[in-house]
């Protein structure tokens, strides 16, 4: 049959990009990525200096990231989950040595946070003027720039995806000839460049990036060719530090607190052996 383009399906989310900004993971509040695992230890059982990394807890961790941003993790982004889990681990074990399970002995995530709350309590942000919070803008301006973005449209084909089949798709819908492959059509808007890196791969990016309008294309992604229409390439927008100096300099609180907190707390963790069980391919 001729190509028909399905009714647009609305685009996701950018949850990658928007969780993977600096910092990369902020202390304990997660959403999906504060895991539990079955708590991992029996203390009963083991030293109750040594934390240990089940493979249980590893599992859960690939897991949870695959199903929340649709690709593996790579080895930096399991060890930062991993290293979030211990510090997790270090608070729970720092709060029942605290009496701060009274009331919620069975509550993990409670004890956790009362943990958390009693470490940062003895924490004191050190003094900034202007000149500082404007160069730390300045350090983090891809977080507030507004990014090149892209709007283009995908039409999946859902029957055969041969080299020879797809482009003979692209020829029919830009008016050469017909095609039988069935498709259906997707719909992005605004998505930023790095958001096109990290989902389709480099070659992908260079090539939407010199596509013309309008004009279906065959293009090579990090997950196979794709057949795509670039509709515009709408230009970043350098942030304005006085217009957001209030929510800038609340960043630069939440940021140093954050770091300031896993400080303290990787502190604590050195009395702590850890123990890593190995995970078979």
């Amino acid at each position: 049959m001729d190509p028909q383009a399905q009714p647009p399906t609305a685009d996701e989310p950018s949850f990658a990009s928007r969780l993977l900004r600096e910092p990369l993971l902020h202390f304990l509040v997660l959403g999906a990525f504060v895991f539990g695992v079955d708590y991992s230890l029996n203390l009963d059982k083991e030293d109750p200096q040594t934390i240990t990394i089940s493979k249980s807890v590893k599992t859960e961790a690939h897991d949870i990231f695959a199903a929340g941003l649709k690709r593996e993790p790579n080895d930096a982004e399991m060890k930062t989950l991993l290293d979030r889990w211990v510090d997790n681990e270090v608070l729970y074990r720092e709060g029942i040595a605290l009496g701060l399970d009274r009331g919620d002995s069975t509550i993990r995530d409670r004890i956790i946070f009362k943990a958390l709350s009693v470490t940062q309590s003895g924490i004191t942000l050190p003094k900034i003027d202007e000149t500082g919070v404007r160069k730390w803008f300045e350090s983090k301006r891809e977080r507030y720039d507004t990014p090149v973005r892209f709007d283009f449209l995908e039409a999946v084909v859902t029957s055969d995806r041969s080299a020879e089949t797809l482009q003979g798709f692209v020829d029919a819908l830009n008016g050469k000839g017909k095609s039988d492959a069935e498709s259906s059509l997707r719909v992005f808007k605004d998505r930023p460049r790095q958001n096109l890196l990290q989902s389709y791969g480099a070659d992908f990016t260079a090539a939407i990036e010199k596509a013309p309008p309008g004009v279906w294309q065959l293009i090579n992604s990090s997950e196979g060719l794709r057949v795509v229409r670039l509709e515009e390439i709408k230009p970043g927008v350098p942030a304005d530090f006085d217009q957001n100096k209030d929510a800038i300099y609340q960043d630069w609180r939440d940021d140093t607190m954050a770091q300031l907190t896993t400080n303290a707390v990787r502190e604590m963790g050195k009395k702590y052996k850890i123990r890593e069980e190995e995970v078979k391919p």
